[in-house]
C-alpha cells in the first residue's frame, strides 16, 4: 500500500496544502488570532457594564443601617461618586408595602437596584436583591465584602473580639497550589498550566476541524472534476486513499508544531522569562507525546473525513451527514473544558484513554496533573488500534463511493459497501 506511487501522491498533496494561501494564513494567523481571543476575554471579564449605579440599602434595624452606611463610605466606588447609595429603615412588612412603588423606580431605572437586610440576616446571611438585572456579579463583586463584613462586626458585637479578630474571621480563604509530583522538587501552581490546557484544547479541536474539513472538500472536488478518475488510472483506490491522508497528516503535524514552537522555546531555552505566577511546568517529551498522539489521531480523522467525502456529490450534502465526525471531535472538547475544575475526575480519566477523545483530552489532562506513564502508553495503544480498525473500513466505502455519481445514497446503501470484497 505504501510504495512509490502513495509517495508521489503525498508529494501532490503537500505541494497544494502546504504551498497554499490557506495554510500560510491558517498557520501564521492562528496564533495571534488565538492570543487575540484571550485578550478580548480578558477585556471582556473586566469590563464593567455598572461603572455607575444608584442603589437603595434598607435594613430592618437602625444598627445595621448605620453600620452599612458607614462601611460603604469607604468604598472606592462611592468615594469617587460611582455609585450613590441611599439608606433607609423599616420593617419587613412596610418594606413589603412599599415594594409596588420601589418597583416603579427599578423599571424606570431610577435605582439600578435595591438590596434588602432583614434582621435574620445577622445570622444566616441571607440578603435580597431587587433589580432588572438580578445577576450582577460585577456589582456583588464590589458590595458583597463589605456587607459580609458589616453582618460578622453586628453577629460579633459584645463578645469581646478585637477588630483585629474580627478582620480574621471576614477574611476570605486563599489557596496557594502546590504541585506533587515523581520529582523530589514540590513546585508552587500558577495559572500557565492551565492556561497552557485551555491552549492544548483549542489548537487541537481546532486543527482537527480544520484539516477534516479541508480533505473532505478535497476529495469532493477531485470527484466532481473527474480528476479522480484520472489519479486511478494510475494507482489504485487504496494508494490514493494513504496518499491523501498522510499528506494532509504531514501538513496538520507540521502546522501544530510551528503552533507549538513558542511553547518549545520558552521550555528548552532561557530566552523567555514568564512571570512569576504564570510558570509552565511541562517538559519537551510532553511536547513531543502531544504531537505524536495528535499525528496518530489526525490520521484516523482525515480518514473518516475524506471517506466522508468520497460518499457524496456536493459539499451541502457532506456537511449534512458530517456531524457524527463533529460530535466525536465536539465532545471531547467539552470534556477537555469541563476538566479544568478536577482533571483527577472519572470522566476525565476514562475519556483521556478513550477512543476518539484521548487525543484532545490527554493533553489537556496533562497540562494539568502528573500523568503515570502507562496511561500514556494505554492513550497511544488505543489510538493506533482505533487507527488500524477504522482504516479498512474507510477504505471500502472510499473505493465504491469515489466512483460512484447520480443520486444521494443511504446510509443502508453505504453499509452494504463494506461486505463486498476486492
Amino acid at each position: 500500500m505504501f510504495n512509490r506511487r502513495t509517495l508521489s501522491i503525498i508529494k501532490r498533496e503537500l505541494r497544494e496544502k502546504v504551498l497554499s494561501r490557506g495554510f500560510v494564513l491558517m498557520t501564521l494567523l492562528v496564533p495571534f488570532l488565538f492570543i487575540g481571543l484571550i485578550l478580548f476575554q480578558m477585556y471582556l471579564m473586566s469590563y464593567d457594564s455598572n461603572a455607575t449605579a444608584s442603589l437603595e440599602i434598607i435594613s430592618g434595624s437602625e444598627q445595621i443601617t448605620s453600620a452599612a452606611q458607614k462601611e460603604f463610605s469607604s468604598l472606592p466606588v462611592v468615594e469617587s461618586g460611582s455609585y450613590k447609595i441611599s439608606y433607609a429603615t423599616m420593617s419587613k412588612e412596610k418594606f413589603d408595602a412599599s415594594l409596588p412603588s420601589l418597583q416603579n423606580e427599578l423599571m424606570g431605572e431610577k435605582l439600578t437596584g435595591l438590596i434588602y437586610i432583614p434582621d435574620s440576616a445577622v445570622n444566616d446571611k441571607r440578603i435580597d436583591y431587587y433589580s432588572k438585572n438580578p445577576n450582577n456579579n460585577s456589582l456583588f463583586d464590589k458590595l458583597k465584602g463589605s456587607l459580609n463584613k458589616i453582618l460578622v462586626n453586628i453577629h460579633f458585637a459584645g463578645k469581646e473580639l478585637s477588630d483585629k479578630e474580627i478582620s480574621y474571621a471576614t477574611k476570605a480563604v486563599d489557596f496557594n497550589g502546590f504541585r506533587i509530583s515523581g520529582s523530589k522538587n514540590i513546585k508552587a501552581e500558577g495559572q500557565g498550566n492551565q492556561a497552557l490546557s485551555f491552549i492544548f484544547t483549542f489548537l487541537l479541536y481546532l486543527s482537527l476541524i480544520f484539516s477534516g474539513t479541508m480533505i473532505m472538500r478535497s476529495v469532493l472536488q477531485e470527484k466532481n472534476n473527474k480528476i479522480v478518475e484520472v489519479l486511478l488510472s494510475s494507482v489504485d483506490s487504496k494508494e490514493l486513499m494513504t496518499g491523501k491522508i498522510l499528506g494532509a497528516g504531514i501538513t496538520g503535524i507540521a502546522q501544530m508544531a510551528i503552533w507549538l514552537l513558542p511553547l518549545i522555546m520558552i521550555i528548552s531555552t532561557s530566552w523567555f522569562v514568564l512571570p512569576k505566577d504564570f510558570t509552565i511546568d511541562i517538559t519537551l517529551f510532553q511536547v513531543f507525546y502531544v504531537l505524536l498522539n495528535f499525528f496518530i489521531g489526525l490520521i484516523t480523522f482525515l480518514g473518516l473525513f475524506a471517506t466522508v467525502g468520497s460518499i457524496f456529490d456536493n459539499d451541502q450534502d457532506a456537511q449534512s451527514s458530517m456531524w457524527p465526525l463533529m460530535m466525536l471531535i465536539l465532545i471531547p472538547f467539552y470534556i477537555a473544558i469541563s476538566i479544568q475544575n478536577n482533571p483527577e475526575g472519572m470522566i476525565g480519566m476514562v475519556a483521556s484513554m478513550f477512543p476518539f477523545a484521548a487525543i484532545i483530552v490527554m493533553p489537556a489532562r496533562m497540562a494539568l496533573v502528573d500523568i503515570p506513564v502507562w496511561q500514556f502508553v494505554l492513550a497511544v495503544v488505543v489510538n493506533i488500534a482505533t487507527m488500524v480498525g477504522i482504516f479498512p473500513l474507510a477504505g471500502k466505502i472510499y473505493r465504491v463511493g469515489i466512483l460512484m455519481s447520480g443520486k444521494k445514497p443511504k446510509w443502508n446503501e453505504v453499509v452494504r459497501w463494506l461486505k463486498y470484497k476486492y
